[in-house]
């Protein structure tokens, strides 16, 4: 009877083991079937979704390219800087450290606390642009939970004010949006890469995995400006502004040779390391934006005019006794009564009674169609943003007085880069270059829009105007010979003439028997005494040239001080 029931418990223990052995065998193999079919059928599937939670494609940041004077010398360059953001949602959960965040911000608690509640729904906000690396640090060690940095760039400009509208300004997300970063961002930009990482749970970057397309920094940018000549002419022009207390000044120089410009300041200028100053006063590039009547400077245009016409010859006489002339209900006057003068004379004393009756007597279409081809009311395509097509209206038959007031440069206005452009044809003996902001490799073909010997006889004539006798005698440079004309307007206020607010102007080149550099001069609303072109912008002039003809080593021509006033008094 015991063997029965011994043989009994011996049969269920053997059924009970191999029920679990089966059932082990059932799971593993179950476990098995499952791990090959991950890794075999639905190994894409796992890895892609594995990547989704955390493989991230992550921005590179291209440099952006360099801008450079003429020489090399670096205009605009890209600094490395780390913006600090913050993920709100990640933030919330850290609230104990909110105050030393916004210590090292510099910001108040509650404007910070505002901050992260308002953008809690949002994974990326902006906590501070821009900062140092080592500020970047500082912030980043304090090991906040949704706290992070990323490296970007920012611009430096290592002759701020000086070369500020030239070259311009970025934004803060790096985009040109003055002057030449703005006129070329396309070409300074490059583009942006990307690569893969993996990131934790926190958003941080543990690895890199791969680059997906490299960054391509954008392209250098060579000027035509040179920076010496840009220093000089911004030292002038603000000696220039504190002297006179003006209320802004410009001044533009041309190579002749090339149409390349050498240097283009305004007053005022801006700083533009200094975001926190910029102001839309001084960002203006008033050389190139900002229009003006050019009054006497186109008196050389008008005497073009009447030799072309046959009319006339440089030995012509005009009589403008008694000093005045009445066109209907207007009367034109000069300083003084000049009496009978020739065609070098009335550029030499800028008579606006003799030019009254040299375009009375040529006509209208002559002296608009002199106006017109020297670039006047129309732009001048130099690359610069802004540019101002300047007002060149034909006058309207029967009316002489504005035929009149076209030849001494009243109802028509200008920019500082379009009177610089009409004397660099004359100086380039009747030939028009492009005007350029941009180096040239070689100079570019022009085209000839005023005779040889007619632009020859007008240089001729501007160079008496900086001799004794002329008015302007103080834009003379000493060592070269010099050629240009005065200018002093009456500005328009509230739209009619003001008695006391005056544009004094001076536009020459040298040296004037072989023009290499012109040079345009503007001063607006001088106050004081001292207003005339001759008197404020003349010497401004002079300063500047002779500066510019030293750096770049054009050779004195100035014959002895006795042989050349014999030789400009024989003229006149």
């Amino acid at each position: 009877m015991k063997k029965k029931v011994v043989a009994k418990k011996h049969s269920n223990y053997n059924w009970r083991y191999i029920l679990v052995i089966s059932g082990l065998f059932v799971l593993s193999s179950s476990l098995s079937a499952r791990v090959a079919y991950l890794h075999v059928i639905d190994k894409d599937f796992l890895l892609e979704q594995a990547d989704a939670r955390m493989v991230r494609s992550e921005k590179i940041i291209a440099n952006r390219g360099m801008i450079n004077d003429r020489n090399g010398r670096a205009l605009a360059v890209s600094t490395p800087v780390v913006s600090v953001w913050m993920n709100p949602r990640q933030l919330l959960t850290d609230e104990k450290k909110w105050k030393q965040l916004a210590e090292h911000l510099q910001e108040s608690y509650s404007d910070l606390e505002n901050r992260i509640l308002t953008n809690q729904n949002k994974q990326f906000v902006y906590l501070k642009r821009h900062l140092s690396p080592e500020q970047a640090n500082q912030i980043l060690a304090l090991n906040i939970n949704g706290v992070y940095g990323q490296t970007e760039y920012r611009r430096f400009y290592p002759a701020a004010e000086v070369a500020a509208h030239v070259v311009g300004i970025t934004n803060i997300d790096d985009r040109g949006i003055e002057g030449v970063e703005l006129a070329m961002d396309v070409t300074l930009e490059g583009r942006s890469g990307s690569k893969k990482v993996i990131k934790n749970r926190h958003g941080e970057i543990i690895k890199d995995i791969e680059i997906s397309r490299h960054a391509d920094a954008g392209e250098d940018i060579a000027l035509s400006i040179d920076l010496r000549a840009q220093y000089f002419a911004y030292k002038e022009l603000s000696y220039a502004v504190d002297t006179f207390q003006a209320q802004s000044a410009s001044a533009i120089a041309i190579d002749v040779e090339s149409g390349e410009i050498l240097a283009l300041v305004n007053r005022p200028s801006f700083n533009p390391n200094n975001r926190a100053d910029l102001n839309p006063y001084g960002l203006r590039n008033r050389a190139v934006t900002d229009l003006f009547e050019p009054g006497s400077t186109v008196k050389p245009f008008t005497v073009l005019a009447a030799l072309e016409s046959g009319k006339f010859t440089e030995k012509s006489q005009l009589d403008t006794r008694p000093g005045f002339i009445k066109i209907g209900s207007k009367t034109i006057r000069d300083h003084r009564n000049y009496g009978l003068m020739d065609m070098t004379t009335v550029i030499t004393k800028s008579s606006n009674v003799a030019t009254t009756k040299i375009a009375l007597a040529v006509g209208d279409d002559a002296m608009f169609g002199v106006m017109e081809r020297v670039g006047f009311g129309r732009l001048i395509e130099s690359g610069m943003p802004g540019e101002g097509n300047g007002r060149l209206v034909r006058p309207h038959k029967g009316r002489d007085i504005e035929l009149a007031s076209m030849s001494y440069g009243y109802g028509m206005s200008v920019t500082a880069l379009q009177l610089a452009n009409a004397y660099t044809i004359l100086a380039n003996k009747g030939v028009q270059k492009p005007l350029t902001i941009l180096r040239q490799d070689n100079s570019p073909e022009g085209v000839r829009v005023i005779d040889e010997g007619m632009s020859k006889k007008i240089l001729t004539m501007l160079e008496t105007v900086v001799s004794e006798q002329g008015t302007a005698s103080q834009a003379s440079v000493h060592g070269y010979s010099v050629g240009g004309k005065t200018g002093t307007v009456h500005r328009i206020v509230d739209g009619v003439y003001a008695d006391n607010q005056y544009t004094s102007l001076f536009a020459g080149m040298a040296p004037a028997d072989n023009p290499k550099i012109v040079l345009v001069v503007v001063v607006n609303n001088p106050k004081g005494d001292q207003y005339y072109g001759g008197a404020v912008a003349a010497p401004v002039f002079s300063r500047i040239m002779e500066g510019i003809l030293r750096v770049l080593d054009v050779p004195p021509d100035r014959l002895d001080d006795f042989s050349r006033q014999q030789r400009l008094a024989s003229m006149m």
